[in-house]
């Protein structure tokens, strides 16, 4: 009998420690949705300056210490909005005015030249706590480009205005405009020389049966989402487009649901790369659709999106996206993307490189 009720309990034993080990699995799942279900931070405010070939051995310091102060100035133009109790959508256009601003980025002041030797660009702007969007394409001479596309969100009946309509519009607005000269940078003039040059020379390889080098394509868009401390997100993207482009062409910058979108019960994002690729997918749509019909974390879907789906299709870029719950995703699938996020609280990153 003594011995019946000994094997009873060495048996009930091992069947304890069985289910423990089973339910491993399930503590850790239930363990990370704690995790991931912590308060979200008062505010938070995720940008980036580009993807593209951007790598150690290509950067001097001076070139590396500029594009950070200008991350760092940008940062803080967008975290002094938040911080003081301002709008997620008062904090993008801040942010992305820095950028726009600077000669580092392929935006505003540092936006690249099409083949007929002009500035092009394009910008959008979508508030998540309304799905609100508006956009601008082709302008010339709005300084910030962004402010143009917020505009057109919160002054008229309209998404996307184009060319001399979207100048007009933005003139009627007030915004501020300048000379097309006062795009005109001596580094972005010479890349198109460069570009120009390399037609010829590809057409000549072309012509005799010869193997084409591949194009070395680099993507500046800047853009700025954020999260206020009323729990609203917004999403912004500014762009110059890309050297040497043709014929008033549009990439996906300007394109909600393509480069920039936003709501609330899901994320903000905003993208930068081979804006083609980027339409045809609708890749910022996606990201938020992964989330509100299959679940998806922000990481989870954004990495799905860049380092899948584009992957699969031959595109190329990255995005930024932040949830309502302070979540930041930044995945690209170029060697590098200028990228950085901030928290309240302190937390703070700036990224070029694979890290």
């Amino acid at each position: 009998m003594r011995t019946l009720l000994l094997c009873s309990l060495i048996l009930l034993l091992c069947t304890c420690d069985r289910a423990t080990s089973e339910s491993d699995p399930e503590a850790e799942k239930t363990a990370a949705m704690e995790a991931s279900s912590a308060p979200a931070p008062e505010y938070a405010m995720v940008i980036h300056g580009g993807a593209g070939t951007i790598l150690p051995e290509n950067m001097t310091p001076e070139r590396a210490a500029g594009i950070k102060a200008a991350m760092n100035a940008a940062l803080d133009a967008g975290e002094a909005v938040l911080k003081a109790g301002g709008s997620a959508a008062d904090a993008v256009e801040k942010t992305i005015w820095v950028m726009e601003d600077s000669p580092h980025f392929n935006a505003g002041k540092g936006a690249v030249f099409t083949n007929a030797g002009i500035n092009e660009m394009d910008a959008s702007f979508m508030t998540g706590h309304d799905q609100n969007a508006g956009a601008i394409g082709g302008v010339t001479n709005l300084k910030h480009p962004i402010s143009g596309a917020r505009a057109v969100l919160e002054k008229s009946e309209h998404v996307l205005l184009s060319g001399k309509g979207a100048e007009e519009f933005s003139i009627l607005q007030g915004l501020e405009t300048v000379d097309p000269k006062y795009f005109w940078t001596e580094h972005r003039w010479a890349a198109l020389q460069r570009a120009l040059e390399g037609e010829k020379v590809e057409q000549e390889k072309i012509e005799g049966n010869r193997i084409i080098e591949e194009i070395d394509r680099k993507y500046g868009t800047v853009g700025c989402v954020a999260l206020d401390k009323s729990g609203n997100l917004a999403a912004g993207t500014s762009t110059g487009g890309m050297t040497n482009k043709r014929y008033n062409r549009l990439g996906d910058s300007p394109l909600i649901g393509a480069g920039t979108y936003a709501d609330n019960a899901t994320c903000g994002v905003s993208c930068t790369g081979w804006g083609e690729f980027f339409i045809r997918y609708a890749v910022a749509y996606d990201v938020h659709a992964r989330m509100a019909y299959g679940n998806a974390s922000v990481q989870d879907a954004a990495d799905a999106v860049i380092n899948k789906t584009l992957v699969e299709k031959g595109g190329t870029g990255g995005l930024i996206a932040l949830d309502a719950k302070g979540n930041v995703a930044m995945p690209f699938n170029t060697p590098g993307m200028y990228r950085a996020y901030l928290k309240a609280g302190g937390e703070r990153e700036i990224f070029f490189y694979k890290e």
